[in-house]
């Protein structure tokens, strides 16, 4: 069957007209609905949905995590030395319609924005810490001042901030040699103070363990004393008790061993009366 010219126009209008009024909701979204330049939705859920043609029209944003990253800035602390600070902040649209009316709906102006209160936070943070205190602890408590701070921020502009985090912070190189020198010198002070230490504790232990050998060397010479004294006695208790028991024998056997002493070598020169008690034993019974 052959259609007219006119039908032909009928079918082609109505296939616009209805391809113009569907349209779909990604989940990674966010989408404002408008009717003649006025805001009517911004709560649509993900699928497909129906509008109004020439009187509706719709706008998408991306509702993913967004990332700001800056460009390096420099910052002055407290000593008025400079640090090199990177930074990065992760954002999302949470309302679209302040989203819209904050900033028009570009994702530019919000990055402008961000940066700016970014580093307006930085310059008065870093301008009350030293570059010590920059570099061991004060980021973290930089990072969390920021995050609190930028979140009000964030709520005019219907964004909510995921987080903001230091990268790095560098040193210039006129500055990086004095903080190395002061570093090597803090080092080697602290070094000396332990090998000081050390020398103190070494000392201490060695004249203890002095003071112990002599406390040993005392004790045991004096249990020897004792002990030779006891057998001093036990011995002159012994030569005692055999004296009595035969005293001529007991002469005669001293006799002898102070002969062998005293004659032990061929050098051996003795004066003596031949009438003297030592040569008792060799005279003519």
């Amino acid at each position: 069957m052959k259609m007219n010219p006119m039908m032909l126009i009928v079918i082609a209008v109505a296939i616009f007209i209805g391809a113009g009024s569907i349209f779909t909701v990604d989940q990674r979204e966010k989408v404002i609905v408008f009717r003649l330049g006025e805001i009517v939705r911004t709560d649509l859920e993900p699928g497909l949905h129906f509008k109004f043609p020439f009187i509706n029209n719709v706008k998408k944003y991306d509702g993913r995590i967004q990332t700001l990253d800056s460009r390096p800035e420099r910052f002055l602390t407290s000593e008025k030395k400079n640090v090199i600070v990177d930074t990065f902040v992760k954002w999302k649209i949470s309302n679209v319609d302040n989203f819209y009316r904050a900033v028009g709906g570009d994702p530019r102006q919000v990055d402008t924005r961000l940066n700016q209160f970014v580093k307006e936070g930085l310059r008065a943070a870093f301008s009350k810490q030293t570059i010590k205190e920059t570099i061991s602890v004060g980021r973290d408590k930089i990072r969390l001042g920021l995050v609190e701070d930028i979140n009000l921020l964030g709520k005019g502009l219907g964004i909510d901030i995921i987080d903001v985090r230091i990268k790095r912070i560098d040193l210039p190189e006129e500055v990086s040699a004095s903080v190395y020198k002061r570093m090597e010198s803090e080092r080697e002070r602290v070094a000396r103070d332990f090998r000081s230490r050390g020398k103190e504790a070494a000392e201490r232990i060695k004249a203890d363990a002095d003071k112990q050998g002599e406390i040993i060397l005392a004790t045991a010479y004096k249990e020897s004393q004792e002990l030779r004294g006891k057998g001093d006695a036990q011995a002159a208790k012994t030569y005692a008790s055999a004296y009595n028991k035969n005293k001529e024998f007991f002469a005669f056997y001293r006799s002898l061993d102070a002969y062998r002493k005293s004659m032990g070598s061929g050098n051996d020169l003795i004066v003596l009366e031949p009438t003297s008690d030592f040569f008792k034993y060799f005279k003519t019974q």
